[in-house]
């Protein structure tokens, strides 16, 4: 993400190699996670609307408030205002997640619900094939703010596409309100999550305000998801388990490929963003696989195979940065990770849908999205803090970030492990 030409940054600085280095390092990791943790609230409430009236009015109140958040971003002054236009895009990007997840679940039947998952991540190869190139051209020529704002546009042509089915729908009249304890205990843990970002890498008592911060992110997650969550318990609870544990390992090392790329290999931004082309396109290969393999390859298969490739390729990545080998074998290492979620993560959706009912559809696909988003959130804030805190001490922090990861997929492989309801066979 640039952020040159933003007031109170203290401009760009160098490194000891004299290259230019992006102003306000200290916020990076934080524009990354702004919009995972605002996604939480928007979440908690489009999955009790949802469930009381239907998706239609969460899916609309979502774009509106997405939109608002491109705005924001487009007109910013000042990195802190581009983060909060970030907390605002996130809101709108949680509620429509969840929306389209139970707009599946009403829609279409289980036999389809794995391709549907699988179009979704087909859906990303094009923007991860002419995005950044698109994006690129649009900063040098007119711009890096209408990036954002010229996004606007395209959220209306969705808009328009999604439109015309929507009307068509009937409005559901359920009981489901938003609880008011979930939705405060939404807003405690996306605060908590930026804050632990902001206050981890401080000194005095800035550390110990941080350790407040990540343990209120742990008690939210406990109102928040269905019980036993966060420990994997076998079934459902595992299934939302996984999905946040391979999120956050995996975009964990997503926010730092780029940036090590071209530290540490000298790399231009435009070469080193061919690694997320790449992931792009291999994720939405290995989801189509997934998706012609439904018959043959159980949810709970798919989502162990798919969480022990997202460990095989952090480790890779993790080593390949270690040694110092070639560029190549590193986004090697991200691809396969990244087919790793192709592969597991459309199935956790399955599995979701497959354990609700029309009571608690809403609230489940919330909880798994919020298991997502704040999963990969907080991962992120600790791989900042971590960033900041080792880089002081000489070791390369490039190693921690990664290393970070790795412990996550391990754990994710585990909570794969119990994904098989309590009591099946096999």
């Amino acid at each position: 993400m640039c952020v040159r030409g933003l007031r109170g940054d203290g401009g760009d600085h160098g490194d000891a190699h004299g290259r230019r280095r992006p102003a306000r390092v200290d916020l990076y990791a934080l524009s990354f996670a702004a919009p995972l943790a605002g996604g939480v609230v928007g979440m908690v409430a489009a999955g009790s609307w949802s469930d009381r009236a239907g998706p239609r009015a969460p899916l609309a109140a979502a774009l509106l408030l997405f939109s608002l958040g491109l705005v924001v971003c487009g007109s910013a002054p000042t990195m802190e205002v581009l983060i909060a236009g970030r907390v605002l895009q996130g809101l709108g990007g949680g509620a429509l997640t969840v929306g389209l997840y139970v707009l599946v679940g009403l829609v279409f039947p289980a036999v389809l619900q794995a391709a549907v998952f699988a179009s979704f991540a087909a859906a990303w190869v094009l923007p991860s094939l002419f995005g950044p190139a698109l994006a690129a051209f649009v900063a040098g020529a007119v711009g890096w703010r209408w990036v954002f704002l010229g996004t606007v546009a395209l959220v209306a042509l969705a808009a328009c596409l999604i439109g015309p089915s929507l009307r068509r729908m009937e409005q559901s009249h359920g009981t489901s309100s938003v609880p008011g304890s979930r939705l405060r205990w939404a807003a405690v843990g996306a605060v908590a999550v930026l804050a632990l970002e902001l206050l981890g890498s401080g000194r005095g008592p800035a550390p110990l305000l941080a350790a407040v911060a990540l343990a209120l992110v742990v008690v939210s997650l406990r109102h928040l998801l269905p019980g036993g969550s966060m420990l994997a318990r076998r079934g459902l609870p595992a299934v939302i388990a996984t999905r946040g544990l391979m999120s956050a390992a995996f975009f964990c090392a997503e926010a730092y490929i780029v940036f090590v790329l071209q530290e540490r290999w000298g790399l231009t931004p435009g070469t080193a963003g061919l690694a997320l082309t790449g992931v792009g396109v291999v994720w939405a290969a290995s989801s189509q696989a997934q998706s012609g393999l439904r018959a043959r390859v159980s949810d709970v298969a798919a989502m162990r195979c798919g969480s022990l490739l997202v460990l095989t390729g952090t480790v890779a990545l993790t080593t390949a940065v270690w040694i110092h080998v070639h560029p190549v074998l590193v986004v090697a290492a991200y691809v396969a990770a990244g087919a790793g979620m192709g592969f597991g993560y459309p199935r956790t959706g399955v599995a979701m849908l497959a354990a609700s009912t029309d009571r608690d559809r809403g609230f489940n696909s919330s909880a798994l999205s919020i298991a997502d988003s704040l999963g990969a959130a907080l991962a992120l804030s600790i791989s900042g803090v971590a960033f900041s805190l080792v880089g002081r001490t000489g070791v390369d922090p490039f190693l921690a970030v990664f290393g970070l990861a790795v412990v996550l997929s391990v754990l994710g492989a585990v909570a794969a492990s119990r994904t098989r309801p309590a009591g099946s066979c096999g």
